[in-house]
Order: structure tokens, then sequence, then C-alpha cells
């Protein structure tokens, strides 16, 4: 008798890279991401955003930053997402604008 041996291949790990919008909440922040879609039918080009609830355990994330996250289990009823990394920090002299 002979097993045989099946290999589960790993899921790919979609990651995504968006602005931090919203760091209100508690190890969660909001990030949009913008793309750019060319109508099916007219053809003009437009912005879409989606807003994606992020969980940030270390609550390292701020409002401007540009962050890397990625899709895996749900935390919450809306929350699936997971940061990964920081790639860009806000910049101090745009946050004192906003706060004007």
């Amino acid at each position: 008798m002979s097993k045989d041996i099946t290999v589960v291949e790993p899921k790919k790990i979609k990651i995504f890279v968006g602005e931090v919008v919203s760091d209100k909440m508690d190890k969660t922040v909001v990030v949009t991401i913008t793309r750019t879609v060319k109508h099916p039918i007219f053809g003009k080009v437009m912005r879409k955003t989606k807003k994606y609830k992020v969980h940030d355990p270390l609550q390292q994330a701020t409002v401007g930053d540009i962050v890397e996250f990625f899709e895996g289990r749900p935390v919450s009823k809306t929350k699936y997402m997971y940061l990964s990394r920081i790639v860009q920090k806000a910049d101090a002299d745009m946050m004192a604008k906003d706060s004007e």
C-alpha cells in the first residue's frame, strides 16, 4: 500500500498600499486606496476610492502615513486587513497645517 502525499500550496497574499485617513480607533487605522479606471462605455478616466479598516496592534501608524497592508483572517465584522509596514511617515509640516 502506498500513501499519496498531497502538497498544499499557500495562498498568495494580496498586498495593498494606501494612505491613513483616521487613527482615532484603538488598534485600528482607516486606510484609503485610490485607483484610476477607465469607464467601459464612455471611456472617461475616473478615480475610485475604497476605505479599509486595518489592524494596527502597536498603534504606530498616524494620519497621513503611507502604509502597506495585507488581507488575512477577520478580526471583527469589518476588519480583515493587517498592517505590514509603514512605507513613508507623514510630514510634521503637513500635520501642523491640517490642525489649523
